[in-house]
């Protein structure tokens, strides 16, 4: 059995959840609308597609592709992006929940989080230089031996992030959030 392939299609209000989704390479497709809440999404290729207002939740993406990607207002809470496939990796999120998500030891520079919350999400070794965190929610966010170099929180709140135990050169923040690098000196800010 042959893969699919799916050139600029469109996918609007499918639940996948009750209809499998192919197999195979999606290349500049739109979902719209869909559920893939739950499901196996595993092996497949996403290739400059747009997904607005779809259901990840919990999806298994297990050396899925996600090739110049974006998600828009999508409800993603639990997907283990360190699963995907890591060749030619890129996306950005706009206005979505991404909590309690895993992007471990991911090479994702350069990439755009915006109006998003990110609470309890897992960026441990994960290389995000020159990434921008647009008014996001970072509450619980795990960095760990992350560089965050040359990347943007002047407007995020909530985090906590270790300056000894991540790489933070050029990294941009305001004197609003700044605290959010002291936590661990136990110092208060006022």
């Amino acid at each position: 059995m042959t893969d699919a392939y799916f050139d600029s299609e469109e996918f609007t209000k499918i639940d996948f959840t009750k209809t499998k989704i192919k197999k195979g390479e999606y290349d500049n497709c739109v979902f719209t609308n869909c559920s893939f809440e739950g499901i196996q999404a595993s092996n497949i290729q996403f290739v400059e597609c747009q997904f607005f207002d779809c259901n990840f939740s919990n999806t298994i993406v297990k050396d899925t592709a996600f090739k110049d990607v974006k998600f828009i207002n999508c409800k993603m809470i639990g997907i283990k992006f360190n699963e995907c496939d890591p060749f030619l990796l890129q996306f950005s999120f706009k206005v979505c929940q991404l909590s309690f998500s895993s992007f471990y030891q991911l090479k994702i520079p350069k990439t755009l989080f915006s109006n998003c919350n990110l609470q309890e999400v897992d960026f441990t070794e994960t290389i995000l230089t020159s990434s921008i965190f647009d008014n996001c929610n970072l509450k619980g966010a795990i960095f760990d031996r992350t560089n965050l170099e040359k990347s943007d929180f002047i407007t995020s709140t909530n985090f906590n992030i270790h300056p000894e135990n991540n790489r933070l050169k050029g990294a941009r923040f305001s004197k609003e959030n700044v605290a959010g690098l002291l936590f661990v000196y136990n110092v208060i800010v006022s």
